[in-house]
């Protein structure tokens, strides 16, 4: 199976990288500095689960190449509709695009662009940073790619992906109800980036600090709320099971939002926050859900000013 990565970053880099290691056929679709940079270094990973540098296959976008069987799709929210032109020339009526973004917005947008029968549902768990060097620094024990066929049924060439994954130093398992995984990981991703990014804090201080705890339970209230209407399958008990998995974190734990926006880069706070704010029903308050969107948006205008005045 030929395989397509978009992004040669954290995540694309690390579960492309880790493909390349097996001895699949992987080529990543990478802007020239980054070529560049993988023409002199390899592409490198530093990981409690086993270091890897390779040189590895590029490709800059309208470069000529035949369509790939897989496309991994490994890139923030903010620059899906900037990439989707740069990958489409290369995908057939066959291709598979297996998008590894959080939340459920950016399903929509590439069924814009490609027949629905071409995307698959996924996801990626793992904790993940590119440094400096250009080198993929992961230091936590999950490290998962989940898929399965948006519609739940079991396919051939989803048995084609899972052989595709297997034997590679990840972990991966195909999914049957991969649209529910997808929204419990959306509203566990919301409310982890929205309080971390609100208090500027790790998770610990927050669930320890007074009614912080209180807050955040009511903060994923508030998110189910508007999830339910849009997935009625969810567990009404599941604000509760997410937090119970949020408190067995380590203290230290920051979203990766917050990291981003320690570091002055642009934050997915529209994909995930904004959007749930336009889906939900007018009645309905969301206090919580509203403060943090308005608090960050002011961060996120900052950041594109002072992005614009360099």
């Amino acid at each position: 199976m030929r395989v397509l990565v978009v992004g040669a970053g954290a995540m694309g880099g690390y579960f492309g990288g880790r493909l390349v290691e097996k001895g699949e056929d992987v080529t990543f679709l990478v802007r020239p500095g980054r070529q560049q940079q993988l023409k002199k270094t390899g592409l490198v990973i530093k990981s409690v689960h086993g270091n890897f540098r390779s040189p590895v296959k590029t490709l800059i976008s309208g470069e000529p190449c035949e369509p790939f069987d897989l496309v991994l799709l490994a890139v923030k929210a903010y620059h899906l509709n900037g990439a989707i032109p740069s990958f489409e020339p290369y995908v057939h009526e066959h291709t598979m695009i297996l998008p590894l973004l959080n939340g459920i917005r950016h399903m929509e947008t590439l069924w814009q662009h490609f027949p629905e029968k071409n995307v698959l549902g996924g996801l990626g768990f793992i904790e993940t940073t590119l440094n400096r060097q250009g080198e993929i620094e992961q230091y936590s024990a999950v490290h998962d790619v989940v898929f399965g066929e948006w519609d739940g049924t079991e396919t051939p060439r989803i048995k084609q992906v899972e052989k595709l994954f297997q034997g590679a130093r990840m972990g991966s398992r195909s999914s049957l109800k991969i649209q529910l995984e997808m929204w419990k990981k959306y509203l566990f991703i919301s409310a982890m980036s929205g309080m971390t990014c609100l208090m500027r804090s790790s998770i610990g201080p927050i669930l320890s600090s007074p009614y912080g705890k209180e807050t955040y339970k009511s903060f994923l209230d508030e998110l189910f709320s508007v999830a339910v209407q849009k997935e009625p399958r969810l567990s009404p008990d599941l604000p509760e099971k997410i937090l119970t998995n949020t408190a067995r974190l380590e203290p230290t734990m920051k979203s990766s939002m917050l990291r981003d926006l320690e570091k002055g880069l642009p934050i997915e706070t529209d994909h995930f926050h904004g959007t749930l704010i336009e889906w939900a029903q007018k009645e309905q308050k969301l206090p919580i859900l509203k403060a943090i969107y308005s608090t960050l948006s002011i961060y996120q205008e900052q950041q594109k000013n002072s992005y614009n005045e360099k």
